[in-house]
């Protein structure tokens, strides 16, 4: 009998335990969010050099370190993210544009 008791009060740690984990996780991955809304938000100060018809192509330093500073996994997501709107959305895949 006390060995059941033991199991169940080591059960009940463990599920606490477990739970706290999740919450933790559920922050990180909040912060991290926001963290990288944050940096690609930066990225506004490359606008003048991506927009079709631009004079000047040529990246300025804020912008060269505006894109340094975002996360890579942030960066990565975000493209991939965007690789799938149109079919998200009901629209012809945009691979026609010519970018890889």
């Amino acid at each position: 009998m006390a060995a059941l008791k033991s199991l169940v009060s080591l059960s009940s740690q463990v599920a606490v335990l477990l739970v706290l984990l999740m919450a933790l996780a559920v922050e990180i991955q909040t912060a991290q969010a926001q963290t990288c809304a944050a940096s690609l938000n930066n990225l506004n100060v490359c606008t003048p050099f991506v927009l079709p018809g631009a004079a000047n192509t040529s990246p300025s330093p804020a912008c060269c370190g505006a894109l340094q500073a975002v996360p890579n996994d942030c960066l990565c997501s975000t493209l991939r993210i965007v690789a799938r709107l149109p079919a998200q959305c009901n629209l012809p895949s945009r691979s026609s544009c010519g970018v890889n």
